[in-house]
């Protein structure tokens, strides 16, 4: 282990991040009383150019008037190269209930970015005497925010959470496919005259997950664009929930059941984590590092992993 320590990311749910257009305020009521624990009110990508100012209005007053409940309360704003960001900000910061939680910012490409919204919203906590400090998600979407991952993961102690955008990072990246997350048809290999498909988004992921985890930060999976395809989605969130993402985008109200699902320790899993903790407990009172549990060496590193579904499970269970 370095000697720098790696710090603990925010404790807080997020299974299941379901989306809403701000434009479509008749939904707003439903997604509060949707299962999923992170709600993302959207003025970016679902919002044409003619209803930005009407949805930034639609969700200024939704904050207020609808009970969240215990849910993260998050707003997408546009992206900075955009004329609408700024004023969302703005309106937000000082016009919305300190119920707001989370500002998400899209497309970022390097800690710049993060700094001049960082910038804007302390100038208006202090103005305005807000208690509460707001906390950051960014979207990688772009080559060169995957290029500058780290530094981005670094950039701001607002910043709870991060995710991969897949449809924006592959017209960056020249991908040559219109689909958005899973496997793409012409990504495979062949074995013994069989096609095997692998995944495509695997690298970025792991980029994600490593940089948030060196800086404390949630590493969260994007989109899947095909809501039709329960099984399809089902697949993509196991492989992120194996390669340490701890939640998902849900686009469809139908895709938050199968994201907590995915992403929440089965009854069998947590039983396991504690047995193996219990043993090495055992091991370690009788001056062992190590000892076997159903057939399986396990030591030190395996007490740090039973630890992890462990708090993930009591973190839901609270």
């Amino acid at each position: 282990m370095s000697f720098r320590l790696q710090p603990a990311p925010l404790a807080r749910p997020n299974r299941c991040q379901l989306f809403g257009p701000g434009s479509r305020p008749a939904i707003f009521e439903k997604m509060a009383a949707s299962a999923a624990d992170v709600i993302n009110l959207d003025l970016e990508d679902s919002v044409a150019p003619t209803d930005k100012d009407s949805a930034r209005a639609n969700i200024i007053a939704a904050i207020t008037d609808i009970d969240w409940g215990n849910k993260t309360l998050s707003v997408r704003i546009n992206g900075l190269d955009t004329p609408y960001w700024y004023r969302d900000v703005v309106d937000l910061m000082e016009q919305a209930d300190p119920r707001l939680d989370q500002i998400m910012i899209p497309k970022v490409g390097c800690a710049a970015d993060i700094y001049a919204v960082d910038a804007l919203v302390t100038a208006i906590e202090a103005a305005k005497g807000r208690d509460k400090p707001i906390t950051f998600e960014v979207i990688i979407e772009s080559a060169a925010g995957i290029a500058h991952v780290e530094e981005i993961a670094a950039s701001s102690p607002r910043l709870a959470a991060m995710s991969l955008g897949a449809a924006d990072f592959a017209a960056s990246m020249g991908m040559a496919t219109t689909g958005i997350g899973g496997t793409q048809e012409n990504y495979y290999m062949i074995r013994e005259g069989q096609k095997h498909w692998s995944d495509p988004w695997h690298w970025a992921q792991a980029a994600i997950v490593a940089a948030c985890r060196t800086h404390g930060v949630l590493p969260v999976d994007g989109p899947f664009g095909d809501f039709t395809d329960d099984e399809g989605f089902r697949a993509q969130a196991r492989r992120s929930a194996t390669l340490g993402m701890v939640g998902k985008w849900a686009i469809h109200p139908k895709q938050v059941a199968i994201a907590n699902e995915v992403f929440t320790p089965s009854e069998e899993a947590v039983a396991e984590a504690r047995e193996i903790l219990t043993a090495m407990e055992t091991a370690k009172a009788n001056g062992e590092g190590a000892t076997v549990y159903k057939g399986r060496l396990v030591d030190i590193a395996s007490i740090k992993q039973a630890e992890v579904i462990v708090r993930q499970s009591e973190m839901i269970a609270g």
